[in-house]
């Protein structure tokens, strides 16, 4: 079986309004995943850096980041990033662009855990429901595009709606694991962070980590799925 867990980290900036990677590495450390998809991984002006740093990373967790930054200074394209443990294989990476009204992209990651192979997209969608469901079809394109893997879709989407606009477009070829609401963290309501898997999973157990570092950390809380091959 395999982990895989998304969190908009809010560029590391807690609801006590204080920037602290290691808060967020500490909440990433409770939920243990295999994969992570990260969003707002990247401080966004100037040069754009990373929150958590590559040497924070390699000294005080178990992931390594998917070489996917077309930024010095970056992590991931547009925030997006892909973290994999550190004993996972990357065997290819790629940042996919997105039609948008403002600044959205996707990346992807094909991994290899523990001798299983599957496709990784990471996202972070429009707050316009009509490019929210280009988006979904150009991210969905893209993956049907590549050579076939089971494969993991997650992200914030910002899709309010219960099963309308992107979700029903994601609907006809994922399933959702139902994880429940994320935002607001300290009062979450909103199941705008989504898991969704391809016909090749089966989603074992699932769900919203609430520590209460998860509520401190940013405004997003994480959500995790566990899966095997179906």
């Amino acid at each position: 079986m395999i982990k895989v867990a998304s969190y908009n980290i809010r560029k590391g900036i807690g609801t006590d309004r204080r920037r602290d990677p290691e808060r967020i590495l500490q909440v990433l450390c409770e939920i243990g995943a295999d994969v992570v998809a990260l969003q707002e991984a990247d401080r966004r002006f100037g040069a754009r850096a990373q929150v958590l740093d590559h040497q924070l990373l390699a000294e005080q967790s178990d992931w390594k980041a998917a070489p996917l930054s077309l930024r010095a200074a970056s992590m991931g394209w547009h925030g997006n990033a892909i973290l994999v443990h550190k004993s996972a294989a990357i065997d290819d990476c790629a940042a996919i662009h997105l039609p948008a009204l403002e600044p959205r992209g996707a990346v992807r990651a094909d991994v290899s855990v523990r001798g299983q192979a599957l496709r990784v997209v990471g996202m972070h969608l429009d707050l316009s429901g009509l490019w929210r469901r280009k988006q979904a079809h150009a991210i969905m394109g893209e993956v049907n595009g590549a050579s076939r893997l089971p494969t993991v879709l997650m992200g914030d989407l910002n899709e309010w709606s219960a099963a309308s606009g992107c979700l029903r477009d994601f609907a006809r070829e994922y399933q959702f694991a139902a994880t429940g609401p994320s935002f607001h963290a300290r009062h979450p309501v909103g199941r705008l962070d989504r898991i969704m898997v391809s016909r090749e999973w089966r989603v074992v157990d699932c769900g919203v980590h609430a520590s209460a570092t998860a509520r401190k950390a940013s405004d997003h809380l994480p959500i995790w799925a566990v899966l095997e091959p179906a």
